[in-house]
């Protein structure tokens, strides 16, 4: 795993928001995680279990297949998911000192699958942090054709907590922002096992996948240590989403397990 940043790609992540790091996994962590995500994607689809997208609409289930918090029901993503490595490469982006797993997901974008809209990640969720990041693993070759990912550089510095939905109109986004629109956007095609760290809150999306062959990824959303909820549940368990307030800590070790932190390292 490549997982040393330099200052570079630290000035790089500060000033755009995002960061590619090609070749990330090597061949034999490739064909690990493809094995796992598989499996764990499998495993949920055909036990029609809760956290999918799979009772959304027809276009949203032709934007991927989704399928979140694989962790919880997989032992080989667990240990994938969990990986202190990769939590302190995004701890180190995010210039913090703990870090909290927020939730992992499989996005499965399918043959002819429909683009992603533009969008933020972190409104979507149950804490506002602009420290909040995501890893996104390209389980296969992500493409111009296939539907890699796109960035507006710079955005997650003027974002605000309006956001839209993932639906059929990929530039709603620029209704709530339109000061974005003169920012080139940029596509990040990348071969398989190559990662992309990004900031909570910037915009971004992915093109349609035009190929008669799926474009798999698995990624994983941080959460620094000492968020507090923010009144939506998002992910939240209903019993825990149920005992909670507003202003309450984030910080249930099942729930949202702290994976990384200077102390752990400190006192190792």
């Amino acid at each position: 795993m490549k997982n040393q940043l330099s200052d570079s790609q630290l000035a790089q992540y500060e000033k755009n928001g995002f960061i590619v790091i090609e070749n990330f996994l090597d061949h034999d962590e490739l064909e690990l995680w493809r094995e796992n995500t598989q499996e764990a994607v499998d495993q949920r689809l055909a036990s029609k279990g809760m956290l999918t997208n799979q009772d959304a609409d027809e276009y949203y289930r032709s934007v991927f297949t989704q399928c979140l918090k694989l962790a919880d029901t997989h032992s080989g993503m667990r240990r994938i998911i969990f990986n202190p490595r990769i939590a302190e490469m995004a701890a180190t982006l995010s210039g913090i000192d703990t870090i909290r797993v927020w939730h992992d997901q499989a996005l499965f974008k399918p043959p002819f699958g429909n683009p992603t809209s533009w969008h933020l990640d972190n409104p979507f969720w149950s804490f506002d942090s602009h420290h909040a990041i995501s890893i996104w693993v390209a389980l296969d070759d992500a493409t111009l054709a296939n539907g890699c990912m796109f960035y507006i550089p710079g955005t997650h510095k003027t974002a605000r907590y309006d956001n839209v939905g993932i639906g059929k109109q990929v530039g709603d986004l620029f209704c709530l922002y339109p000061e974005w629109k003169s920012i080139e956007p940029v596509g990040c095609p990348c071969p398989a096992g190559s990662a992309v760290f990004h900031h909570g809150l910037v915009a971004h999306g992915a093109g349609a996948n035009m190929t008669n062959k799926p474009r798999r990824a698995m990624t994983c959303a941080y959460m620094p240590d000492g968020c507090v909820f923010n009144g939506k549940r998002n992910v939240l368990p209903e019993d825990y989403f149920n005992s909670l307030q507003i202003g309450d800590p984030l910080n249930d070790p099942v729930v949202n397990p702290l994976v990384w932190s200077k102390n752990m390292v400190a006192n190792s």
